[in-house]
């Protein structure tokens, strides 16, 4: 990289008693990157991000944020991060343009500064004609993009986002999706953990996959894509309960699930017709690009994990 990495981590390990949710990870975040963590619940994922934003400390390892040691300077790390947590945790008791003004007055902005940085992240947000509404009435997308809105309120130099659209709706999620976009344009570092696979494909410029505390992958969707699957997958139903999986083997690699078999071609229209050529006669097939999602699958199971 030609310039400093604002994150660096070699060998970071994170343990909580006999228990190591983070296992001796390497990773560097570059200036201007969105970088996504991935992985299933235990991952070690939101263990990292606390190290990161410096409210846990590790246990072992390197680590480095913005070139400052979290454990000796963590004051001075956080008060250049803007932190989007998991659930939004607004001050109810205040108005919407309150909840800015008050939390850039912690960070040591004049009262006019904090007055103009609120209305500049009213328009950011599209918050404008809610700027005087309490907290408590706003839907859940306007919460969140004040919640994120919030997080800028120090022209941070890296902003930490976990799980920024987890339960909103699709326009919501779309129009969060813009504004983080914005974001990036404007070259602001972004660092996320999502469970949507699609987010992380809009979003992310390069991310790695988590399992078990360990980094399992990394790269950008589309380098993962064609690493981990293939170019196609087709969705095969069949309407009896019969094990066709045997059946197809040959044709690409097969995964059999409860409703459908998923079949991973390098071309699903040939997968299809060899399908039919052997006499097999799928109730519904469905031909589409493979994604991300099928990487993840692939690299970290269909296990659930509590």
């Amino acid at each position: 990289m030609s310039e400093q990495p604002l994150i660096h981590a070699r060998g970071l390990i994170k343990r909580f008693g006999d228990f190591t949710a983070v296992d001796g990870i390497d990773l560097e975040v570059a200036p201007g990157e969105a970088f996504g963590f991935l992985g299933p619940n235990g991952a070690g994922k939101s263990s990292t991000m606390r190290m990161i934003s410096c409210v846990s400390m590790p246990t072992s390892g390197e680590l480095r944020i913005l070139g400052m040691d979290p454990v000796r300077e963590g004051s001075r790390i956080r008060a250049r991060l803007g932190v989007c947590p998991q659930l939004d945790n607004l001050d109810p008791d205040l108005s919407v343009r309150e909840n800015l003004t008050t939390y850039a007055r912690y960070f040591g902005l004049s009262k006019a500064e904090s007055r103009r940085r609120a209305a500049e992240l009213l328009e950011f947000a599209q918050l404008q004609e809610k700027a005087d509404s309490q907290v408590e009435p706003l839907s859940g997308g306007m919460k969140r993009r004040l919640t994120i809105a919030r997080a800028m309120v120090n022209d941070p130099d890296l902003v930490l986002l976990d799980e920024p659209t987890t339960g909103l709706d699709p326009q919501a999620r779309h129009l969060l999706w813009e504004r983080l976009f914005r974001l990036k344009q404007r070259g602001t570092t972004l660092v996320l953990t999502t469970h949507y696979m699609d987010e992380a494909e809009q979003l992310c410029d390069r991310l790695v996959v988590m399992d078990g505390g360990r980094i399992v992958a990394e790269g950008s969707p589309r380098s993962l894509i064609t690493t981990y699957s293939t170019p196609e997958v087709v969705e095969l139903r069949f309407a009896d309960e019969v094990d066709y999986a045997g059946k197809l083997e040959g044709i690409g690699r097969v995964d059999p699930l409860p409703d459908r078999i998923l079949l991973y071609a390098d071309d699903g229209d040939a997968a299809v017709a060899e399908v039919h050529r052997r006499g097999l006669a799928p109730s519904s097939v469905l031909v589409r690009r493979s994604s991300l999602e099928d990487v993840f699958l692939q690299l970290t199971g269909r296990t659930l994990v509590d």
